[in-house]
């Protein structure tokens, strides 16, 4: 009887569990660690790209702040505002004599019975409209 006693624990092991058994709990530790570090590393993972979103789009508005406030330094000129004025609205200063040039438009290529045959709703629109008013 001592010798199987000492069979039985010899085969079974440390802790008193044989190998299958050791092997499935080491299996389910290494499950539950498996588990526990997964949320934050997705976390971790997660909050790491939307930091290098957050920091693309923060260059990108550096960028243009940047941009306007050269333009914002240019248009601090009152030359280069008068220039503007002058050829965004046709402003003119006292005295001159402003001149619109107009080009005679091109020959009617549509017939009378093709008024608007082939041509968008709103370009047959306006060219009633322009018509109309002479």
């Amino acid at each position: 009887m001592a010798r199987t006693r000492g069979v039985v624990a010899a085969t079974t092991g440390m802790l008193g569990l044989s190998t299958t058994r050791r092997a499935a709990v080491l299996a389910l530790v290494v499950c539950a660690l498996a588990l526990t570090v997964a949320v934050p590393l997705r976390n971790f993972v997660a909050q790491r790209q939307e930091l290098a979103a957050v920091t693309k789009q923060q260059q990108a508005l550096a960028a243009e702040v940047e941009e306007l406030s050269k333009e914002r330094a240019r248009l601090s000129d009152p030359a280069e505002v008068a220039a503007q004025a002058r050829t965004r609205l046709g402003y003119v200063l006292p005295g001159e004599v402003p001149y619109v040039v107009q080009l005679p438009s091109g020959p009617d290529l549509t017939g009378a019975g093709e008024a608007g045959a082939g041509m968008p709703w709103y370009r047959q629109l306006w060219r009633e409209v322009a018509e109309g008013s002479r």
